[in-house]
């Protein structure tokens, strides 16, 4: 049988100019561990992190029977050009930091032992246009199999039909020379229990296929993720050979112009959050945890739909979105045939997509959540016919490789219009680091367009509506199924009759101006949905939608110290702001009004505002060092609302879409009560309130109480808060974290837009009165008891248990 287990224990790290080594359990991101400065070569683009050149090291005993099996490494992600070598050979490479790849170790005799060195360089940087990470960022599995085999993510399971019963195609496809006498199997569970099993007796070129019809089918939606597992298996006169095993779902994705996009039959609105890679202060190191966590956190505020941005999801991400019920567009690239940063891979893009495409088809095709491909990012040259024959050529790889998707490209028109007249406003130097003489053409590029619409404002959204961006953008979206708009809503309707047979997306927008979209989204027909930027900060392209005030630098690239993006609905440590409300209350998820507060440490600033974030408020009532005038935002979809101080109104004012769902009020800061009353129809529809802090003292919250060995990850929440968990947003300190027992302490950090502090250290401020320690567990059994000692605070001590004795209490 083929086996498949964890390789991520034993190794070292080391940088390449270095000969002292770290034990390091993977994944591993080597970027965030360097020191960030001013003059950093990633510049903005990178949060102001230095790439490096690094080394993993771990060794490998072969076991007695690899004359008979073959055994490899199976990479989910490693960041750099990056080399495997064993015993000093090289046995595969990568140049694609987001593709997955397969390392065989061959060579190695019975018994003896090898050393395995992964080199990743990432020197030459920028080569993405926000924080990449660097390194095996991205778990990594030992693979073994015999001389017949389910070939990797060889089983391909497809719903045909759910009229009724469902029908389903299941497709094995085998690896090495078939014997007479092989036989193939699929057998679907549901909850532990089988529902169906079939045989197949005959495979045609290596593949065997199985038509399934599976009874009474529970079909799998964002609203009602039901999950059967199944399992494939191959025998030989009746002996197993090799088993595969998965879960899946069973749906059907249709879109069209007049029904729109079609869930089993139903039409879904996407309700979309765009995310990147980052797992905020953990840096790019994916955990199983910590994907799960924001995929939660994202479904629990109201997002059914989530666009990877910009590049595939991990698996643990899909994993998360399958089993909780989030929609997906997986996305491929950013970048094409035309430079966006110095290193990128436009000169490689020709000889990687296809890699990277098929990498990215095995991994999804069985995932239930990922509904449409997106091919590509804001890919200016698809103006021009260069542009658009490799948007065909990548179309059609997708629809013969997996037809049952559909596929989308999402397009900022004002890039796509400067492109078609080889032009741009800015020198290509201000962001590839070149000098070019006057006479060549300047590129367009999504940094250039972001610092013209810091601007001008709505320039990106006004300039798609002239004649000349449909005439740049029509080529484009004639090669995929579903045209992806990049703030251009103001098209939705006009194109939508110049082009009836066009079904539209929203692939990314300004988060303020969802109230204008969703009432497109929901009154025009063939528009599917919208993607905000972005439902989750993330590090890197700093500042991006981080307010500054003042006399501080007000551009849209932040100078150092200068870290997050800051246009998350949630902060990088899953805090909600201001756009988290306002989109609850335009899609009517919120059953009461939201409160936000304007900051007060900033009143009486002038602020530096970014289009990517309408809003600085954030839902809370404790300032207790601060006085002032409070400006107060109230997100709803009702009629009108009511904010109540300390029982005192400060009136009742109109609400909903006439206001653009947000309702503002002025008044004099106390502590105290404030309370938000929505009114329908003259009657109370439900009542929001937030609290001052009394006197704050440093407090451990943790979201889990127990940890699940040494890749589970515990969220523990350190607060400056009082008696009754009420955290003060201005008091700040500086904590130190120890962790004790069967865990470690993973990363410590905040969600400040600009710091000078290292999420690997084990102290660090407070910011707004709250820190986020994650501590990871370990092989060892055991308590894992955490202290945070803080400067002015105090200290406190939690103890979580192993994962088994959970409900049996902690000791005290």
């Amino acid at each position: 049988m083929s086996a498949r287990t964890l390789f991520t224990d034993g190794w070292t790290f080391r940088r390449t100019d270095n000969d002292t080594s770290a034990s390091v359990r993977l994944p591993h991101d080597a970027m965030i561990l360097e020191t960030r400065t001013a003059d950093a070569e990633t510049g903005n683009h990178g949060g102001y992190f230095p790439g490096g050149s690094y080394v993993y090291a771990r060794s490998w005993t072969a076991p007695a029977d690899a004359t008979q099996r073959t055994y490899s490494l199976f990479f989910e992600g490693v960041y750099g050009d990056t080399r495997v070598l064993v015993n000093g050979r090289e046995v595969a490479r990568c140049n694609s930091g987001y593709r997955e790849f397969t390392a065989p170790l061959t060579g190695v005799a019975p018994g003896e032992t090898a050393l395995i060195d992964v080199l990743v360089d990432n020197t030459r940087v920028p080569n993405s246009r926000w924080y990449s990470g660097s390194g095996i960022y991205r778990p990594v599995w030992l693979e073994s199999a015999g001389p017949v085999r389910i070939a990797p993510d060889g089983v391909h399971v497809v719903t045909r039909s759910i009229s009724g019963d469902a029908t389903v195609d299941v497709t094995i496809r085998v690896e090495g020379e078939l014997p007479s006498g092989a036989t193939a199997s699929a057998e679907f569970s549901y909850d532990g229990e089988r529902v169906v099993r079939e045989h197949a007796a005959t495979a045609t070129g290596g593949v065997f296929s199985i038509p399934v019809t599976i009874p009474t089918p529970r079909l799998w939606s964002a609203d009602s993720p039901h999950l059967y597992e199944v399992r494939a298996s191959i025998a030989v006169d009746g002996d197993p050979v090799d088993q595969e095993q998965l879960r899946t779902g069973l749906r059907t994705v249709t879109v069209d112009a007049r029904r729109g996009l079609r869930i089993n039959g139903a039409t879904e609105l996407l309700r979309g959050a765009c995310v990147h890679h980052d797992s905020g202060i953990l840096g790019a190191a994916t955990f199983a945890a910590s994907e799960s966590r924001r995929a939660r956190i994202l479904k629990a505020a109201g997002y059914n739909a989530i666009r990877s941005s910009h590049n595939p999801l991990s698996r643990a991400f899909l994993d998360a979105c399958d089993e909780i019920g989030l929609y997906v567009m997986d996305e491929l690239t950013d970048v094409w045939l035309k430079h966006k940063t110095h290193h990128d891979t436009a000169d490689q893009f020709a000889d990687v997509w296809p890699a990277d495409a098929a990498a990215m088809i095995q991994k999804d095709r069985n995932r239930p959540s990922v509904i449409m491909y997106s091919i590509g990012n804001e890919i200016a040259e698809t103006a021009t016919q260069d542009g658009i024959d490799a948007a065909h050529a990548i179309h059609r790889y997708f629809a013969q490789n997996d037809p049952t998707r559909p596929t989308t490209l999402a397009v900022n028109l004002l890039l796509n219009l400067m492109s078609s007249r080889g032009s741009s406003p800015f020198e290509r130097e201000q962001y590839l680091g070149e000098k070019k003489e006057a006479k060549d053409k300047k590129e367009a590029t999504s940094t250039a367009a972001n610092m013209l619409t810091a601007k001008l404002g709505r320039v990106m959204e006004l300039a798609a509506r002239l004649p000349a961006a449909d005439k740049a953008s029509r080529g484009a979206f004639g090669t995929v199924d579903v045209a992806g708009y990049n703030y251009a809503y103001g098209r939705y309707a006009a194109d939508r009759k110049r082009y009836p047979n066009r079904v539209i997306v929203g692939s990314e927008s300004m988060p303020g101006d969802l109230p204008a979209i969703w009432k497109r989204v929901t009154t025009v027909p063939g528009v599917i949905g919208d993607f905000m930027w972005t439902g989750w900060d993330y590090l890197g392209e700093s500042g991006i939608g981080t307010w500054s005030y003042g006399s501080e630098p007000g551009s849209i690239n932040k100078p150092y110290p200068a870290l997050t993006a800051g246009p998350g609905a949630f902060d990088i440590t899953g805090l909600p702001g201001a756009p988290a409300l306002l989109a609850q209350a335009v899609w009517g998820t919120a059953t009461t009004p939201g409160i936000a507060v304007r900051p007060l440490g900033t009143s009486g600033q002038r602020a530096n505002r970014t289009p990517w974030r309408t809003s600085d408020a954030v839902p809370s009532w404790s300032w207790r060092a601060l006085a002032g005038q409070a400006q107060i935002e109230v997100y709803s979809a009702d009629d009108e609302v009511e904010v109540l101080l300390n029982d005192r109104s400060l009136g009742r004012k109109k609400a909903g879409e006439r206001v653009g769902f947000v309702t503002r009020f002025r008044t004099q800061y106390e502590p105290g009560e404030l309370v938000a009353i929505g009114y329908r129809d003259g009657a109370e529809t439900g009542r929001s309130t937030l609290r001052s802090a009394g006197t704050p003292t440093l407090r451990l919250r943790p979201e889990t109480t127990a940890l699940q060995g040494p890749d589970d990850l515990a969220h523990v929440w350190i607060e400056l808060a009082d008696e009754n968990g009420t955290v003060d947003m201005s008091t700040n300190d500086t904590v130190t974290v120890t962790v004790d027992g069967a865990g470690t302490l993973a990363a410590l950090g905040t969600g400040a837009a600009a710091t000078t502090e290292s999420f690997t250290d084990d102290q660090h401020s407070t910011h707004r009165g709250r820190a986020l320690a994650i501590v990871r567990g370990s092989d060892q059994r055991g308590f894992v008891t955490i202290t945070a000692t803080s400067a002015r605070h105090g200290s406190a001590t939690i103890i979580l248990s192993p994962a088994d004795t959970e409900h049996e209490g902690v000791p005290a």
